[in-house]
């Protein structure tokens, strides 16, 4: 992938704008998008992307949440875009029939305009996400304050105190939501606590 490529996916898809800034020397490691078919010149960088989604972020979250869910509950889910059939047909369409104008799946929503009203089309995903924003503000926040306690980040080493304990401040004070940042953060922490 291009380098301006492999920024732009980076950003897409990271919650970290910058990295580097959290772990003092850190290179971004490549991303499988520098692996996929490099010969192919015919991609252009927004099919690369698409391409790696499918390969990746697809089978490996989405679908995977789908199914714990669903099965949780014994629930028998079915993704009928997925039909290799019809993901042949999606993949074999040109470029701007999948995003126009900064409108994803365009064509997609052409026809669903002509059965469904369109403020069931033209809204917001809605996600499933975990609060963690929330629950490091309430039921976690002891345990998290602990681990990005500055004298615990510094004896660490890895990770830049400012940076963290910043983050941390801001995300208390209510000035931003950096739950999604910290909580990797956490996790690395509480991994090497449970290691000495």
């Amino acid at each position: 992938a291009s380098a301006d490529t492999d920024t732009l996916h980076r950003k897409l898809v990271s919650r970290w704008r910058f990295p580097e800034a959290a772990v003092p020397g850190a290179v971004p490691p490549p991303t499988m998008l520098d692996a996929l078919a490099p010969e192919r010149g015919d991609l252009s960088d927004m099919e690369r992307m698409m391409q790696l989604d499918m390969l990746t972020y697809l089978p490996d979250d989405i679908l995977a949440k789908v199914d714990r869910a669903t099965m949780a509950v014994s629930l028998e889910s079915r993704a009928p875009l997925l039909d290799h059939r019809v993901a042949e047909f999606a993949w074999a369409l040109p470029i701007d029939f999948k995003h126009r104008a900064g409108v994803s799946k365009w064509v997609l929503r052409q026809v669903l305009y002509r059965h469904v009203p369109p403020k069931l089309i033209d809204r917001p995903k809605m996600g499933f996400e975990v609060p963690i924003g929330i629950w490091l503000k309430g039921p976690l926040r002891d345990w998290a304050g602990d681990l990005l306690a500055r004298e615990r980040l510094v004896a660490d080493g890895m990770l830049a105190p400012d940076v963290i304990t910043h983050l941390w401040s801001e995300h208390q004070t209510g000035r931003a939501n950096w739950g999604a940042q910290l909580w990797p953060v956490l996790i690395y922490l509480d991994w090497r606590a449970s290691l000495s």
